[in-house]
């Protein structure tokens, strides 16, 4: 009988009576020495069984020689396969958070014996550690995608993240700040330096990235309107500049002449400013930069929000906030749902509509009104 194989199989009996069946799935490319997988069975018939099984997803390549740990593969799929596709920013990201929430679970663990059951109780850990379903979701989905990738390298055979179940993601409650309190709020921030980004914000829906991305040449005072065409985006050292994710965020926003007034008498202090810093001056064209004219952190100016928030006695406010009272302020007026998706720069007017028709004051009222009309010969 000739010898069998790569790919073939063999069945023996060990010395403690057991069978031993084994495939050669390939060879080392580091030793030379074959890559065994090796399973075992009571009885000749039961490894037999296993290896009728195993060997069709062996010789379909579905079975991989290379024994990484999920750890070792995340590195290689997140330098190798997404980096040269994801913005530097979202790169980071990514490894922040496998660094600080899966790899200290699943770093060592051998990628080939991930299975569901593991997984599932990985997401249910989590969830006691009180993330948020929100955190949970993103970090399932890094998850699946670098498994994804190695099932379509035939490293695995399936995701075993697909029957993975995630807890409910439990729908934020929108803090909006009221007409009364908005004027708070400004009128305390007239005293800081930065006041016309924070006016910016309250009166254009513009998202933090976005005001503190902005440069002169986006900013046209004579017709007074502002242009999105970067955003500053925070690394783990220093910041970046990015475009904006989608077309969408690529707007044009008016502005109150109020507003693009304050903005002249801004310029005029931003000029003073880089006249006092002479030689020292980076050269930068930001419009709201640090007072040595460099990019501003934005948890720095998050720190200053919060201050003027302090300062105005408003509690449980977010930055983000500003573009909701916006947002709430413009459709309560009755401005077109279309019409404030553009200026906010969302993707389309459902994300509008599914995110501020709740903050519409009268909304069901304003429906069962038209409705009487309709029917009013019937009554």
């Amino acid at each position: 009988m000739g010898r069998r194989g790569n790919r073939e199989g063999t069945i023996c009996r060990r010395k403690d009576g057991r069978w031993c069946g084994a495939v050669t799935l390939g060879y080392d490319p580091k030793t030379g020495k074959p890559v065994r997988k090796f399973f075992y069975g009571k009885t000749r018939q039961e490894v037999a069984e296993k290896l009728a099984k195993l060997l069709p997803q062996v010789n379909a390549g579905l079975v991989s020689p290379e024994r990484y740990t999920f750890g070792d593969w995340f590195a290689l799929w997140l330098e190798y396969y997404k980096r040269p596709m994801l913005r530097k920013s979202t790169c980071e990201r990514y490894a922040r958070f496998a660094q600080n929430h899966i790899l200290p679970s699943l770093g060592k663990m051998l990628l080939e014996r991930l299975r569901p059951e593991i997984l599932q109780r990985f997401f249910a850990e989590k969830e006691k550690e009180g993330l948020a379903p929100n955190t949970i979701k993103f970090i399932y989905v890094i998850l699946h995608s670098s498994l994804e990738k190695a099932v379509e390298l035939g490293y695995l055979p399936r995701n075993p993240a697909d029957c993975v179940s995630l807890p409910k993601r439990k729908q934020k409650e929108i803090r909006i700040l009221s007409p009364e309190e908005m004027q708070r709020f400004l009128s305390c921030a007239k005293t800081h330096r930065l006041f016309p980004a924070f006016l910016l914000l309250a009166t254009t829906g513009m998202r933090r990235s976005e005001v503190l991305g902005l440069r002169w040449q986006d900013v046209n005072l004579e017709e007074g309107t502002v242009s999105v065409s970067q955003v500053l985006v925070p690394l783990i050292q220093g910041v970046t500049f990015e475009e904006p994710k989608t077309k969408q965020s690529r707007r044009t926003i008016p502005l109150l002449p109020e507003v693009t007034e304050e903005l002249k008498a801004w310029r005029k202090r931003w000029l003073a400013e880089r006249m006092r810093l002479g030689p020292d001056w980076p050269e930068t064209d930001l419009v709201f930069p640090s007072e040595v004219h460099t990019a501003i952190l934005p948890r720095n100016f998050t720190r200053v929000f919060h201050a003027i928030c302090r300062e105005a006695g408003i509690e449980n406010f977010t930055i983000h906030g500003l573009r909701h009272s916006f947002a709430s302020y413009l459709l309560a007026k009755g401005v077109h749902p279309k019409v404030v998706s553009e200026v906010l720069g969302h993707s389309s007017i459902t994300i509008t509509m599914d995110t501020y028709s709740k903050l519409i004051p009268g909304l069901k009222e304003m429906a069962v009104e038209k409705l009487r009309d309709l029917f009013k010969e019937v009554f």
